[in-house]
């Protein structure tokens, strides 16, 4: 699960290799072993060269969907702070 999870953040991510100097990737499940709803969470952590980390979390019902929030969010981010030094 971890190779193919990495895999999905790291391809999704691809455009931004020449900012970033780092990518964390932290899941949790909220409730333990007990089932539940938006219980997973994954956090990821961007580092974009000369800047401070971007962090950004999502909770969902599966991993698989708790990690595609996040790295939706975190393109986002990434969007607006890349964006911004490319036009200084």
């Amino acid at each position: 699960m971890n190779e193919r999870l990495s895999a999905l953040i790291t391809g999704k991510l691809s455009r931004f290799d020449d900012y970033l100097t780092r990518i964390e990737a932290h899941l949790s499940d909220e409730n333990g072993g007990k089932e539940g709803q938006n219980d997973k969470q994954c956090t990821l952590e961007a580092r974009p060269q000369g800047k401070q980390p971007i962090v950004v979390s999502n909770n969902a019902d599966t991993y698989d969907e708790a990690v595609m929030g996040a790295v939706t969010k975190l393109k986002s981010a990434l969007d607006s702070v890349i964006g911004k030094l490319k036009t200084h």
